[in-house]
């Protein structure tokens, strides 16, 4: 490894340049090896431990340390563009991908061995071909969630995975691989994959809206209200014009799906008695459709035997929104849910109260939100008791046209917006990942459109140190980057191609390609700014719900706790509005 100041030569862009008058360091990769042939994705298991690459051969499992691999498993014509990876027990893991055909599968790694434990949409019927669009694994590997396209209509799968069952196999397996003493594959019927729920669009006809005040209607009527509205919206012909809603008329135009795994916290929708269970295992996803104003939450718990299959499920909570949601995040407890809005509004719902924790203007002038995330916030319980006056959670949010507002806000606070970067004025810079370091307190890991990488304080808007790779190398497919980030060993593995002298761009032969790996540990510079890894959920019993009685009484309690603060905060705001006023007048006199 290499720590410098920027002396670089043969990179003669606007930001080298500044970078170098400023004398910012720069981290050279510590070391690299060899990848296989066009490797198309990258990823690092929870504990740091392994490596596992997707390529158009099959996928591998390398040791993260030594950067040797484990295993593999190789097919013809099956080409791995997206995997996953995490720890099922002490030795095994289990790992979820989608090949280019649209193909999902369940592999375990397990005493350097891969095995294929189940293909999620097996096509059974050529006229029905289903294709995988997403694929996400939970951390732990209790569940996994497909997003399914079949003949232009799209769907949510919902799967549970039998982890006790499969660990039993996979010992039996290798119990009789030892005493067989056999190198091959050896049979093994694995245990089936049961399918938890399934979600669509729903179809909710517009006159289903009840007329009337919204104090008199049922909660059941209130829900159907809210679906009947959000879908009446979504097929509207503005919708429809962009692409977006679905009608019997636009079935070409299916709508888009976003999840996100939510772990226990907050109160129970059915109103039932409290249900002890692991911190760590999901309860619910979370679900919002392309054009919807709507985030919908389904219980994960297995469907009644006597349940028609043709019985479409209703959500067991509703999180209604003024605008069209267009991102969102959930924080790493997912005790607090954010999503950005139309018209440049975020709205960060906190579940353990069942109520917004704000809604925070962030952008007005500047292009739609494409995504967001949250920062800092690794050490937060979803199960937390803090008064509502010193939570506070920090995003990052991401619009369209290159401009980045980081987004501060909480209870009973004054919610603050600053813009930390600048819609670019070359096309060359911009940013095509900014990523959160989990590991490195307020910095991103930051990649742009001309293959430039850097570590930047998002809290004071500068460059911390420029990530160089070799003269020789460049990295690969910078539009979408091939890279992990591994926290244990506090690293960025990322993919290089040789650069073609004749060109400005990385080779793109299969057999050129490199991983770099930057020790961030390794450099005085960036060692002030590492903080412990974020805390995994404890898995112990707790109580994963409470009551909807308790947690009215907690929400009323801690609205009494942060009377002061509110109060602060509105004289602040009175303030402002007065002096807005003021100046408005005065310039309107002269």
């Amino acid at each position: 490894m290499k720590m410098s100041t920027c002396t670089r030569k043969g990179t003669p862009d606007s930001e080298m340049e500044a970078a170098c008058e400023t004398k910012t360091p720069t981290l050279e990769p510590s070391s690299a090896t060899q990848l296989p042939e066009s490797t198309n994705c990258l990823t690092c298991s929870e504990d740091g431990r392994y490596l596992s690459l997707g390529h158009c051969k099959g996928l591998s499992v390398w040791c993260a340390s030594s950067l040797i691999c484990a295993a593999e498993w190789l097919q013809d014509r099956v080409e791995i563009t997206s995997i996953q990876m995490t720890r099922m027990a002490e030795t095994a893991y289990l790992l979820g991908t989608v090949d280019d055909m649209g193909v999902a599968r369940v592999f375990a790694y397990h005493c350097e061995d891969i095995h294929l434990l189940h293909v999620i949409n097996i096509m059974e019927n050529i006229n029905e071909r289903s294709i995988c669009l997403t694929f996400e694994v939970s951390e732990g590997a209790d569940y996994g969630a497909a997003s399914i396209s079949c003949n232009g209509a799209l769907r949510l799968e919902v799967y549970h995975f039998p982890l006790e069952a499969w660990l039993k196999e996979l010992k039996v397996l290798l119990s009789q691989k030892q005493h067989s003493k056999s190198s091959g594959d050896v049979a093994m019927n694995w245990s089936t994959v049961a399918m938890v729920i399934k979600i669509k669009p729903l179809q909710i006809p517009a006159s289903a809206a009840v007329d009337g005040p919204l104090e008199v209607l049922q909660t059941m009527d209130f829900l159907t209200h809210c679906l009947a509205l959000d879908v009446d919206t979504s097929c509207s012909p503005q919708a429809f014009n962009t692409g977006i809603g679905k009608t019997k008329e636009a079935n070409e135009s299916p709508r888009r799906c976003t999840h996100h795994f939510l772990l226990p916290c907050g109160p129970n929708p059915g109103g039932s008695k409290a249900k002890s269970q692991p911190a760590g295992l999901p309860v619910a996803v979370c679900v919002w459709w392309t054009g919807s104003h709507n985030l919908l939450q389904y219980l994960l718990q297995k469907a009644p035997k006597n349940k028609a299959a043709d019985v479409e499920p209703m959500p067991d909570v509703l999180w209604p929104n003024a605008k069209e949601i267009l991102c969102s995040a959930v924080s790493r407890c997912t005790r607090y849910i954010a999503v950005g809005l139309q018209d440049g509004l975020v709205c960060v719902w906190d579940r353990k109260s069942a109520s917004p924790l704000s809604v925070v203007p962030a952008s007005v002038t500047d292009s739609p939100f494409s995504k967001m995330q949250f920062v800092d916030e690794g050490l937060v319980s979803a199960d937390d008791s803090q008064t509502f006056t010193t939570a506070e959670v920090q995003l990052l949010v991401w619009c369209k046209g290159g401009a980045i507002h980081a987004v501060t806000t909480g209870r009973g606070t004054r919610s603050r917006t600053v813009q930390v970067t600048e819609r670019p004025k070359h096309s060359g810079d911009l940013l095509t990942v900014t990523a959160s370091v989990p590991f490195l307190q307020s910095l991103s890991l930051v990649v742009q459109r001309n293959g430039k990488m850097f570590l930047q304080d998002v809290v004071n808007k500068n460059t911390v140190c420029l990530l160089v790779p070799p003269t020789s190398h460049l990295v690969a497919a910078p539009c979408n980057p091939v890279y992990a980030l591994n926290t244990k060993l506090q690293a960025l593995l990322i993919k290089a191609g040789e650069q073609d002298p004749s060109c400005s761009s990385p080779s793109q032969g299969g057999g050129q390609s490199q991983l770099f790996i930057f020790h961030f540990g390794e450099s005085d510079i960036i060692k002030q700014y590492i903080v412990p890894p974020p805390v995994a959920p404890q898995q112990q019993e707790k109580l994963s719900f409470v009551t909807l009685e308790e947690s009215c009484d907690l929400y009323l309690q801690q609205r009494a706790l942060s009377v002061e603060e509110r109060n602060k905060a509105i004289s602040q705001t009175w303030k402002r509005l007065q002096e807005t006023a003021e100046t408005q007048q005065s310039c309107s006199k002269k």
